[in-house]
Formats: C-alpha cells, structure tokens, sequence
C-alpha cells in the first residue's frame, strides 16, 4: 500500500471528444495495466467498459484507474465530456485533489472546458492542461494558450511547446529540463532544443522560473541573487506554486500517437499535491452537529465519501469511494452516517475498467470499491462506529428534462419500481416518481440523451420494456366567484330508498390555502352524524374537477341547510348529495382552469441574451431581471410548466451549446382563456 504521501488522486476532464478516454488509454499503457493502447472508435477502451459507451463510442459514467509510476500511486478518474452527464464530473472533482485539463490542439478551449473548469475551482482544485491531439490538421498550440489564458485563467504557463504541430509534429521541448524529446516509430530520444524554437523555448523558461520565484519568497530571493535557479529548485517552486493555485502549468502531446505521456505521468507524480499536500478536511458530527477535521493518516479514526454507485445485475451495487483518514480492512464493520446503518465492507475492490482486483485494505488517501454494500449510496459518509462524521457530499446539478413512462405489459409494470430504483441509485441526477393522478412514472434527467441512455438500460440490463410520452401537466381547477347549489339525491326501488339532500355555499379562498370545510347546520336540519358523508362526498367530488379532470384547490364549502328522511337517509345517500351539490355550485362559481409556474434561471453568454428572451417570451414567460456572473449572463424568469417541454433542446441550439439552465416549482397561475378552452376541449374528447 503507497504511503499516504505517494498518493496522486486526479481527475481527467474537458470538453467532449478532446480525448479524454485516450489518453487515460495511454497511461494505463505505461503504468502496465494494459498491454495495447485500445481506441474508443474500436471499443476498445480501458476506461469505457459499458456496453452503451463501446457502441456510442463515448464515455457517460466516470471511470476509476489505479496507476502505479514509478513510486507513486495515482488515482485517475476519467470523466464524461457531454453535458448531460455533467453529475459523474461533479461527483469525481469532489474527491480528487488535483485536475488535468484537456484540449484539442485544433479546438482550444470550448464550452464544455468551461463548465467543467469552473466546477474544478468551486473546489479551489489544483490544475494542469494538457493540450491533446497535437498530431491533427489544424492543431495550434499558440491558439489554445492564448484561449487558455483568456478564458480560463491569465496563471497558465506552458512548461512544455511542440516540435511541430499536425502532420508534422514530432516531439516535446520540455522547459524545466531545458531538453527536447523527439519521437519516432514507439521510441524517445531526448537531445537539444531545435535552433528554431531555442530563442522561445529561452523566454518561456524564463518566465516559467519568474513565476515560480514569485510564489515563494526563498525562492525569490535567490532568483534575485543568483538570476537563476537549478532544476531541483524549480521543480520544488512549482510543486508549491501549483498548490497554491498561483501557477497552472501547460503541457502537450497526443493520446493516439503516444507522445509526451511519461512526461505527463512525470508531472502529476512530481508535481500535483498529495493528499498530505491538501491537508485536512473538515465534517460534521452527527451527536452534536459540531464541525470535526480529519487528518490524512493512517492512524486517524476511519472515514470515507462514496462518490460513485454502480449497480450490475449479475453482480449488485459497487460503491466507490475515497478514504479521507485512517483505513478499513476487508470485513470490517463501518457505520453509514447518512442511512443510519451498520455495513460490512465485505469485498474490497480495485476496478481496472471491466477488471475487478481483490485487495485486503485500503488506507488513507486512497480509492477503492466495496461490493454488496445494503444500505449505501452516492454522497454518503461512511465512517468508524466509536467516531461518527458527516463528510460534505457533491452538490449535484437538478433534472431539467422530464419524461413519461408507462410500461409496455403487466410484467414489465412489475419490474419498473425496482429498475428506476437501481438506475437512480447509479445516477443522482436522475430523478422519478410515479404520477398517481395519470399513473404514470415521469423520469427526469440532466438532456434529452441522458434518458434516452436510460430507457436503452432498461430494456438491456433490466430487460423492461418501456411507452414514451410527454409528461403531462397537472393543471389544477379553482373558481373566481362565490355560489350556492342543491344537492338532492333520492332513489325509490320498491324497498327502502336512498335519500340524501343538502345546500351548500363556496367561495374562493386564497391562493395556496387549499381546502376548507365548514358546518354552519342550525336547529336540526340535519343529524349530526349526515355531516361528515357530505364532507367526503365534496372532497371526492374535488379530486375530478367540472371543467377538465382536474382537482379544484383553494376552495371553501359551507354547508348551511339540507333536509333528511328518517327511514330512507343514509351515510351513502348524503355522499352522493354533497358531491352534487359541490359539482353544480363550482359550474356557477366562475371555474378557472390554473397551471403550475416555474421559476426559471439561464445562464448563457452576453450575445445570445436577444434571442433567449425572445424564445422565453414566446413561451409565454415573464422576465423577472438579469445580472451578470463572468463573462456569461443570467436570466431570471417565470414561465408555464407546458411550455419549457424540451427547452433544454432549444436552448442548446440558441447558444451552440454555451447555455445551461434550472428551473423549480413557483406557483399556480390561471390559465389564458384561449389556452384553457383548448385543454377543457382535448379532456373531454378524451371522455367520450
């Protein structure tokens, strides 16, 4: 087991289809976990073990590698690129201690190197970027520095510049070394800097070293003693400089071609933090809810965040997760602060893509799986029983697409809960619930590929077979006016009869109050124990609504008078009367039909801000304000539930994909009356 300070947990990310996977493909090659580098377009990856990923030639969960080079143990967590499945990047960076940022050479920095860079500073995660695909048409270096440097952070220095770029790319100048690395049919020579790039790589040494000093005042002073410093010296400063965040080192190379990969296994050994590096960190106790810290050492009390569930139906739910102090060994009983519950760790795991390797223990710092675990999930501490912590879980981004499911047959009807249940467990960002007023189960996700993977995992992990539709809107009735109305039901079958009848009186209440029912019977007009039949008749009566279907909310019902028979009356007889006489005032009571509101916030840059007021104003929405977060802006909005239906898919078009949105529940509102006839008109051809 590496000692703690050995220990390199990173994680890769960026925009989709830099070359993310590839390049942990690569180093899994030289740290020997692989044989051959596979490539994703073979689906052939390490990493992108799914079914799913090989035929879409993607990755859609995030992957965990255990590295071994040379000394070190790095932990390496390739993460998704495409916005939909945002959450495994978010659940990843909660428990790395440093970053690499990739870019495509020919791309730059694009609107997923964005997002997910600013979630790595949420975090205040050391960074490296690694400018990738340095071999293809179109690559250029200088380009994705200076977009480096204006979009994501003016502290970017390159500690390396390519020898050539596209087809004729060959090699590495690396400046800390002051050396070339040429590279030739699998073989690296190192030499001397190529004349033509000696007088830049000269300047951006130097103002890597000037960076570096800055951020240590030793350092400084020798820099400015001397007007050098040795290369032990440098590598010193910039490990320090990195942590404290004042330095972003820039690296290149590329995954398919094998270029500059022990070079950037070099640095994240050499350079990135340790956990011992990024020091303690901080909890909850859940016996007095008073802050606690935890070292990172081996003879702290246990404790560890479970970042990630996977669950295989032949195999059950593996929950991954990072060790924050002490260590748990195989079979040992740790307590879930979140569940509440005692685990067993029983089977401890290293997961090597599709391999599973046994291992005895795991200690501080360190990344594993446990199998089989009952009561864990995603974001849950688990910890020693004598020394309980609540470790702060990711903050995952809400669903913001929403489906209709209803299963194709009465079997799959029975297998759909526990499926859902599993696939939620997996994914945080999914969401679902079952619709018992359409009964239907609305399923929401993160885009519109997002659920289209889940009903595809459905059918072929779960074998469930699944009917699509929109999800449909519950739109709620209510009335304007105040009425009176009789409710008379009388029934002669030879026998003894039916006969129940009262008058009743409603009156809107205000918005959000619901229902209220009051009994204003005088002088015995009615028994006493009539009153209650003739409130559950009214409150069935309410669940369906007069216009469309819909129930009626915020509504008061006086009963005032009624009359009864002494043989005839019944409990039944007055139910039936009080939801007739609840129908007939509504009808008379000026009904309305309402919707559900959403709050809607957008966030997207200042030049699209013309066209998405626009399409939010067509959608019948109201702009509340504005205000400005970085380069980008945000829009504050109320907009009807029906008509953000696949917003998520305009706005992707409006902004190329630069725009992000969360939208929750506001208030109820009327419906325009146009718009409301239309929906009275498609329920009741419904009913016929």
């Amino acid at each position: 087991m590496a000692g703690v300070d050995k220990i390199r947990n990173t994680a890769l990310m960026g925009h989709g289809g830099c070359g993310k996977t590839s390049l942990a493909e690569a180093i899994a090659y030289h740290c020997k976990i692989t044989t051959r580098i596979g490539r994703v377009e073979d689906g052939a990856t390490i990493c992108d073990s799914d079914q799913d990923e090989r035929e879409r030639k993607i990755s859609i969960g995030a992957s965990l590698l255990s590295c071994p080079w040379r000394d070190y143990k790095i932990n390496l967590i390739d993460t998704p690129g495409y916005a939909d499945f945002f959450g495994e990047v978010v659940g990843a960076l909660r428990v790395v201690d440093s970053t690499v940022l990739i870019l495509s050479a020919s791309s730059g920095v694009e609107v997923g190197t964005e997002k997910v860079w600013d979630q790595a500073q949420q975090y205040s995660l050391p960074s490296i970027i690694f400018i990738n695909k340095m071999d293809k048409e179109n690559a250029n270096f200088r380009n994705s520095l200076n977009l480096s440097r204006e979009r994501l952070s003016p502290k970017v220095t390159p500690i390396q510049i390519p020898i050539g770029e596209g087809s004729s790319f060959k090699g590495i100048v690396d400046l800390l070394k002051n050396k070339a690395y040429t590279y030739s049919q699998g073989k690296v020579e190192e030499g001397d800097i190529p004349d033509e790039l000696k007088e830049e790589a000269g300047n951006l040494r130097e103002k890597l070293i000037e960076s570096v000093a800055e951020s240590d005042d030793a350092l400084l002073e020798r820099y400015l003693e001397s007007g050098s410093l040795s290369e032990e010296e440098i590598r010193e400063g910039l490990k320090k400089a990195i942590s404290a965040r004042s330095v972003i080192p820039l690296l290149c190379g590329s995954a398919l071609k094998d270029v500059g990969i022990e070079l950037l296994l070099d640095t994240v050994g050499d350079s990135l933090p340790s956990p011992v590096n990024r020091g303690e960190i901080g909890g909850i106790n859940p016996k007095n809810e008073e802050e606690e810290k935890r070292i990172p050492d081996e003879s702290e009390a246990f404790s560890c965040l479970v970042f990630k569930t996977k669950v295989e139906p032949h195999v059950g739910q593996m929950n991954f997760f990072r060790v924050y102090s002490g260590k748990v060994s195989n079979g040992e009983e740790v307590y879930n602060t979140i569940s509440q519950n005692r685990e067993r760790m029983s089977q401890l795991v290293i997961v090597q893509g599709r391999e599973q390797k046994k291992i005895s223990e795991v200690g501080a710092g360190d990344m594993a799986a446990a199998l089989k675990l009952k009561h864990t999930n995603t974001g849950d501490t688990l910890c020693s029983p004598s020394r309980p912590i609540i470790l702060k879980p990711p903050k995952f981004p809400e669903s913001i697409i929403s489906l209709a499911l209803k299963p194709s047959s009465k079997k799959d009807q029975e297998k759909l809960s526990t499926a859902l249940g599993d696939l939620v467990s997996e994914d945080p960002t999914l969401n679902w619930h079952m619709e018992h007023e359409f009964g239907e189960a609305i399923i929401s996700g993160m885009g519109e590929l997002h659920l289209e993977i889940l009903i595809e995992r459905l059918k072929k992990k779960f074998g469930v077979e699944v009917v699509l539709g929109k999800p449909r809107i519950a739109y709620r009735e209510t009335i304007r006016g105040k009425a009176k109305a009789q409710g008379k039901y009388k029934k002669q079958t030879g026998g003894r009869g039916q006969y129940g009848d009262c008058r009743i009186e409603i009156e809107p209440l205000e918005l959000g109050k619901g229902f209220e029912f009051v009994n204003d019977i005088f002088g015995g007009a009615l028994p006493a124990k009539y009153i209650p039949s003739v409130e559950k008749g009214v409150k069935e009566a309410i669940v369906s609504g007069v216009l469309a279907g819909y129930p009626v909310v915020d509504v008061k019902v006086t009963l005032y008078d009624g009359s009864f028979h002494e043989v005839d009356s019944s409990d039944i007889a007055f139910k039936i009367a009080g939801s007739m006489a609840f129908k007939k005032a509504v009808q008379e009571a000026k009904p309305v039909l309402l919707e559900p509101m959403m709050s809607v916030e957008v966030m997207a840059p200042e030049e699209y801000m013309g066209d998405l007021n626009g399409d939010l104003n067509s959608r019948r929405g109201r702009i509340i304000g504005v205000e400005a977060k970085g380069r980008n802006q945000i829009i504050k909005a109320q907009v009807p539930l029906s008509e953000m239906y696949k917003y998520a898919t305009s706005l992707k078009s409006i902004t190329h994909g630069q725009g992000a949105y969360s939208m929750k529940f506001s208030h109820y509102e009327e419906v325009p009356s146009r718009i409301a006839q239309e929906i009275i008109t498609q329920a009741k051809k419904k009913e016929e």
